[in-house]
């Protein structure tokens, strides 16, 4: 349980941290949110209720980022869902583009673990969110592949760094969430059909698996330094 503890999502406006705040709440767990639009914070806090407190926040700024953790004061769990997400060709895409990546994955997460962890108890933890292209290579996903695993690599060296706090990353798979909606609906269809076809659990997986592992994480205090796979088996095929 979460009872008289304080959880920071970043992210949680909508998809997987939506869900997140919305478990750690059923925890018992105060929840701070914070993402990029005003629009879907104002539709989560809806969800939520009232006693959720949300920001606005664009963690490619290290300024807001550093400024939004001196107004959350100490907490005890932070979870950095929030990304923007592209992929393509290596050799079709522009340079400018890979740099956003790893803007919107890295160095988002990068700051807020920096600017965060100074505001943790010392039984608190980071979970970061790394993704499966860092552990199996796909065609057109050089990109996010190389920020997945720099993603991970930094949770599992800040669980040394910055110990007794445990720091843990989580790889999803593919995720049906919002962030793919732009796809036309029987086109989205079609692909998480394909990838459900060859995966062991014969499904794509929903915002509540990834929430469920979060949650997790946050719980055990023994577990720390981990990148824990929800991707139905994903990495292994």
């Amino acid at each position: 349980m979460l009872q008289n503890q304080k959880v920071v999502i970043i992210g949680g406006s909508s998809g997987i941290g939506l869900e997140t705040a919305k478990q750690a709440i059923a925890l018992g767990a105060e929840v701070i949110i914070a993402s990029r639009s005003e629009d879907k914070l104002q539709k989560a806090k809806e969800q939520l209720g009232a006693k959720t407190a949300a920001y606005t926040l664009d963690t490619t700024d290290e300024q807001q980022v550093q400024s939004f953790f001196e107004k959350t004061g100490t907490f005890d769990h932070l979870v950095v869902s929030a990304a923007e997400t592209s992929g393509g060709s290596f050799l079709h895409t522009e340079t400018a583009q890979a740099r956003q990546l790893f803007e919107n994955k890295f160095w988002g997460q990068y700051y807020a673990a920096k600017y965060g962890a100074p505001k943790l108890s010392p039984n608190g933890s980071i979970t970061l969110f790394s993704g499966v292209v860092a552990y199996k290579a796909m065609i057109g996903s050089s990109v996010l592949g190389a920020v997945n695993a720099a993603v991970s690599n930094l949770g599992q060296t800040l669980a040394l760094e910055l110990a007794p706090i445990r720091v843990n990353i989580v790889s999803p798979g593919i995720i049906d969430t919002p962030s793919r909606s732009k796809m036309p609906e029987g086109a989205r269809n079609d692909y998480y059909a394909s990838v459900a076809d060859k995966l062991p659990v014969k499904r794509v997986g929903k915002a509540e698996d990834v929430a469920q592992s979060v949650l997790y994480l946050i719980q055990n205090g023994f577990v720390t330094g981990s990148v824990l796979h929800v991707d139905g088996g994903h990495h292994i095929i």
